[in-house]
């Protein structure tokens, strides 16, 4: 991981949160995976720094033998619970990129979810070139939210959260780096060159409480990073919330992707 950025046990607190309140992936487009790299039953998957499951649950839905891996411990607890409630079996793993080498095993596809920035992302790659099949591929899912009015209670989030000193410029700044590369780059360069895109758009009907879950799921705004204040910081997002939509309900318009890499 990138040392820069990550700190150990960063998403501790935000677990549950996690677990409940963040998007998943879709069944079409964790399909349309499986149908792009030609996963077969039974075909060896890795899902790397895989949270509470949000992927490896799917991919173990779909019949495929499931690794996950992660530094988090209480991620490791929380994909274990839900995979015994999904009735699938995942093999789980503590550990992080950094834990990656030939002997890990050598799988079909390597699936990252809202992880791949966190790690050195070309060293990350270039392991990945030992232990993917001739035939495998690397896929990076991502969301992301359009600029739409239905997207309106995120700005009340970054602000109420920026009260509270969260930092949301993190990847803003390290972006505008004139050396920045992005994932897509990064991938065009690297053994897994071939690189296509494929998404699918959701609208999600959201609460007050589904909205404040949301936030507590985040870095910048955990229960740990807010301690103390977190009562208050409810208490204003919910005022913040109350004036976009007096009814308390909401919508979320979110693109949800895949970019899926394989050798030339």
């Amino acid at each position: 991981m990138d040392e820069s950025l990550f700190q150990p046990r960063l998403f501790r607190s935000t677990v549950p949160y996690y677990a409940r309140y963040r998007l998943g992936y879709p069944d079409s487009l964790i399909q349309q995976v499986i149908d792009r790299v030609g996963l077969q039953w039974g075909d060896m998957v890795l899902d790397l720094g895989c949270g509470p499951g949000l992927l490896a649950i799917p991919f173990a839905k779909a019949e495929m033998r499931v690794r996950a891996m992660d530094p988090e411990p209480d991620m490791i607890a929380a994909a274990k619970e839900a995979a015994q409630k999904a009735m699938v079996m995942i093999d789980l793993r503590l550990g992080s990129s950094f834990d990656l080498q030939e002997s890990a095993g050598r799988f079909k596809l390597v699936a990252m979810g809202r992880s791949f920035h966190w790690m050195d992302r070309e060293r990350t790659l270039a392991v990945l070139d030992q232990i993917v099949l001739p035939d495998g591929a690397v896929a990076i899912f991502t969301d992301h939210h359009p600029d739409t009015v239905e997207n309106r209670w995120r700005d009340a989030v970054r602000e109420v959260g920026a009260r509270y000193g969260a930092d949301y410029s993190t990847w803003r700044r390290r972006r505008r780096d004139p050396d920045y590369r992005s994932h897509e780059s990064l991938l065009l360069d690297s053994p897994f060159g071939r690189v296509e895109e494929m998404s699918v758009f959701v609208r999600n009907k959201l609460s007050i409480d589904d909205i404040i879950g949301r936030a507590l799921s985040l870095s910048a705004t955990s229960p740990e990073k807010l301690g103390e204040r977190r009562d208050a910081f409810e208490d204003d997002l919910r005022i913040e919330l109350g004036r976009i939509a007096p009814d308390g309900i909401f919508t979320e318009v979110a693109q949800i992707g895949a970019s899926v890499a394989r050798r030339p």
